[in-house]
């Protein structure tokens, strides 16, 4: 299975954390939640969508510091896993989870003071559509990460199960200026690619996660990351 109907299996959303975020998978975990948390600021009291919610790890995330968060995803089964989530955090009453299409909001202008999507555009069909979508319900900042074309993830990016779509630096600048937005910050993380720390210890991966930044902070190895974070302003 591919695409959409890989993702909203239901043994996917039953074992989508517990693969991904296990062993090595937890400092990919840490590592994203720090990205939106520095791109976001402050949430307490603020009105937060997030895009492609999945399981709710940051709509929870966000709800437990304060933020009135709607998760969205076309997965029911990856809903209900953040329902439940939700539940055992005592949060339930912060977030709205609901099932939507990111290409046609149904919200209105200006309704959220932020608005981002994780692990999202590498599967989007029309990331024009997408973000456009996003600008246009968010007043202040609009947060996303893109997998990056010139990194290691070429050499798997066709194994992966539902495939990922790669990105230029250039061409997400093109985007985000085409949507009407501004960008504000970018940053990049991870020479190799989440693949390779989901099948280390995560004791492990933390010191080889070091000396991969180490390369990635370099303005030459930085055009190599696999992953890049991006924060636009409306």
């Amino acid at each position: 299975m591919k695409g959409q109907e890989w993702y909203q299996a239901d043994s996917v959303a039953e074992e989508y954390d517990a693969k991904r975020f296990s062993k090595g998978g937890r400092l990919i975990d840490r590592r994203e939640k720090e990205a939106v948390l520095d791109a976001i600021g402050p949430v307490d009291g603020e009105r937060v969508l997030e895009i492609a919610c999945g399981t709710g790890r940051f709509t929870v995330m966000l709800a437990e510091r304060g933020a009135d968060i709607v998760g969205l995803d076309i997965s029911n089964a990856m809903l209900e896993q953040g329902r439940r989530k939700a539940r055992q955090a005592d949060v339930a009453d912060n977030i709205e989870f609901m099932r939507g299409d990111a290409a046609r909001l149904p919200f209105p202008d200006d309704h959220f003071d932020a608005v981002f999507a994780m692990r999202f555009f590498h599967l989007a069909d029309t990331p024009a559509k997408f973000l456009a979508e996003m600008a246009r319900v968010s007043k202040r900042t609009v947060f996303f990460d893109t997998f990056d074309d010139a990194s290691l993830r070429v050499l798997y990016n066709w194994a992966l199960p539902m495939g990922s779509r790669l990105y230029s630096r250039s061409g997400v600048e093109r985007l985000v200026e085409d949507a009407g937005l501004h960008l504000r910050e970018h940053s990049h993380d991870f020479l190799l690619p989440y693949g390779f720390y989901r099948k280390v210890p995560n004791a492990v991966a933390d010191p080889i996660w070091s000396a991969d930044q180490a390369i990635v902070d370099n303005p030459v190895g930085g055009r190599f990351s696999s992953v890049s974070y991006w924060t636009a302003e409306v």
